[in-house]
């Protein structure tokens, strides 16, 4: 075997990097494995439930930081995107009161937008590309650019940056796809005016609660 190599400078050079490549790749592995760090897994909780939509209006640069900040103390009604819902999941979460939504970060919207940038009037400056959080728009320099409806947030970040105001924010419709049925509320939080008679199954009329 010894001769077999002598003979073959290339073969042997290729034993040599595959061997390497086997106990470099053994002692990685090791590594990742012994100092692995172990995430926040409240942190983690509190991501899941945010919005994802990355658009900074809580005074953080992404929902992550964010959910980091709310594991530390931070106050749980910063995020408009995700409104009161997110609120009352976080605190539920986290077994606290849940307050109303901060004013002072912005208000809660009932209708889901999505950016439409009108090509005609694009200049292809890119301005809008570098403040979208999601890279949700496509386009390049001096070209003509487009809003991926889908990937798209409705942060509405790109709108301010935009010289030529050419980018609008239009409201999405909803579809059966994205509908939800609302929570009713539980019977002890219902008051008298919300009692509404409904039919039962024999036609009789019968209040809701």
């Amino acid at each position: 075997m010894i001769e077999l190599i002598a003979q073959h400078p290339i073969f042997a050079a290729l034993i040599a990097l595959v061997s390497l490549a086997i106990l470099f790749g053994g002692l990685l592995g090791f590594a990742a494995e012994k100092f692995k760090v172990e995430g926040d897994p409240i942190v983690e909780q509190i991501d899941e439930l945010l919005p994802q939509t990355q658009c900074g209006q809580c005074g953080f640069p992404g929902c992550r930081p964010y959910a980091e900040s709310i594991a530390n103390g931070d106050k749980i009604n910063k995020c408009p995107p995700g409104g009161q819902s997110t609120i009352n999941a976080i605190a539920n979460l986290l077994a606290v009161p849940a307050p109303e939504l901060d004013a002072e970060h912005g208000e809660e919207s009932e209708v889901r937008t999505v950016a439409f940038i009108r090509e005609d009037e694009c200049i292809g400056c890119t301005k809008c590309i570098q403040a979208c959080p999601v890279d949700a728009i496509l386009g390049a320099a001096k070209l003509m650019h487009t809003v991926i409806a889908d990937e798209c947030t409705g942060c509405d970040l790109c709108v301010e940056p935009c010289p030529v105001d050419c980018i609008d924010m239009l409201p999405i419709e909803e579809t059966i796809a994205d509908w939800t049925w609302p929570i009713p509320p539980k019977p002890g939080q219902i008051i008298a005016t919300d009692r509404r008679g409904v039919l039962t199954p024999a036609g009789h009329r019968e209040d809701a609660a």
